[in-house]
């Protein structure tokens, strides 16, 4: 079984029926980056503003691997008020 690339398991190998531990590809920066701030309604919903900046919440894990400091778990760590960096759209759309 193959994942899609746009999957974050795309890079996660499989030991005979199960995934191994996630393996999520690593984004350099390029001072491109604009800084949010985490609104409440997206409070540990990473896959919904996915859905709004870049039109696909399977992007979610652009901001974990944007971000590896700040969210060191993709959903819990996603808390309204934290100060996070996003890719453009274009660009966040080049890994689908």
């Amino acid at each position: 079984m193959r994942y899609e690339n746009a999957s974050p398991y795309s890079t996660t190998r499989i030991n005979r029926f199960y995934l191994d531990l996630a393996s999520l590809p690593s984004i350099a920066k390029d001072g491109t980056e604009v800084e949010i701030t985490i609104e409440p309604k997206y409070h540990c919903r990473p896959d919904l503003l996915a859905y709004e900046a870049y039109g696909s919440s399977r992007l979610w894990w652009i901001f974990r691997a944007l971000n590896p400091n700040v969210l060191r778990d993709p959903v819990f760590d996603f808390k309204s008020g934290t100060r996070i960096k996003l890719l453009s759209k274009d660009r966040a759309n080049t890994y689908l």
